[in-house]
């Protein structure tokens, strides 16, 4: 068991996911404020704050961890708090993964030559999975009978030689390609999410930690493909560029020293800047600055 027992009470302790969401969650982490630094082959992060200590752990495990009190805090997706069946706070949802802004899903996936074309030919038929009791829950409400044996790893080999199907877990179905497997049914959907600790959540002190982190982080995720743009416009030119400029609500603009120039500031996405800077440069816009955002409050 991992002992954090010893830590001042006033330590808010985080479990953070080490494998293949760690190098996203750091990146996330460290644009909302919080920069952890990693020496290799440690699980302990450092981080300039007397008062948060981490430890790298893999995600399957996060949720019983932070149920137990070991954690506070922990981010991990939503499948394996469903796995274990931990009991914990769930404080937000979190929009990123190792690749995408999209859910990860766990699916059915047989070989491309397979005669199983849905849920219900599984019946009698061995699945190898790292999602055993997600996956005997899905069998047991499709009324279908099949061996669930636990997968250490590799997953995507074992079909059709060592099993007739597999449930895995997939961002974008390019793994599943490659090992020539293709997609029956999708099992369920996951994020990643942070959660508390109940005890942890119900004292007052770290709840207004958790939920500061937690402020701070969906911020950063917020600022993902946004940039801030800003130029110096003539008055003249205003309502022309400001009809056509987006903004999250409407644009800053800010006389400047005299009566024929104006400073405008606004956010958009960021796939739009290639466009609207040669549009905003026609309007008569000169100083163009693009800078990049690492969070953004509501």
């Amino acid at each position: 068991m991992i002992n954090l027992q010893g830590l001042d009470q006033k330590v808010l302790k985080i479990g953070l996911p080490k494998g293949s969401l760690q190098e996203s969650t750091l990146r996330l982490m460290a644009k909302a404020g919080y920069y952890f630094s990693v020496r290799e082959r440690s699980y302990f992060p450092t981080i300039d704050d007397d008062e948060i200590q981490a430890i790298l752990i893999r995600a399957q495990e996060i949720a019983k961890y932070v149920e137990d009190g070991v954690f506070d805090v922990g981010l991990t997706g939503r499948d394996w708090i469903m796995e274990t069946r931990s009991d914990v706070i769930e404080v937000s949802e979190l929009t990123y993964a190792k690749l995408t802004m999209r859910p990860v899903r766990w699916v059915l996936a047989v070989p491309n030559d397979s005669d199983i074309k849905s849920i219900k030919d599984l019946q009698g038929k061995r699945i190898a999975t790292e999602l055993v009791n997600m996956t005997r829950d899905y069998l047991e409400k499709n009324d279908v009978s099949a061996d669930v044996e636990f997968s250490w790893g590799a997953t995507e080999v074992k079909a059709p030689t060592l099993v007739d199907a597999i449930v895995e877990v997939t961002e974008t179905g390019s793994s599943l390609k490659a090992n020539n497997l293709r997609i029956v049914e999708t099992l369920l959907e996951s994020r990643t999410v942070l959660i508390a600790n109940k005890e942890s959540w119900a004292n007052p002190e770290k709840r207004e930690k958790i939920e500061n982190m937690n402020m701070l982080l969906q911020g950063a995720i917020k600022s993902e493909g946004k940039v801030g743009l800003k130029m110096n416009l003539p008055r003249e030119n205003v309502s022309k560029v400001v009809d056509t400029l987006p903004s999250m609500k409407r644009p800053t603009i800010a006389p400047l020293f005299g009566d024929e120039w104006v400073a405008i500031e606004t956010i958009i996405d960021e796939k739009m800047v290639r466009s609207i800077i040669p549009s905003l440069k026609r309007l008569g816009a000169e100083d163009i600055i693009e800078y990049p955002l690492n969070k953004v409050i509501p």
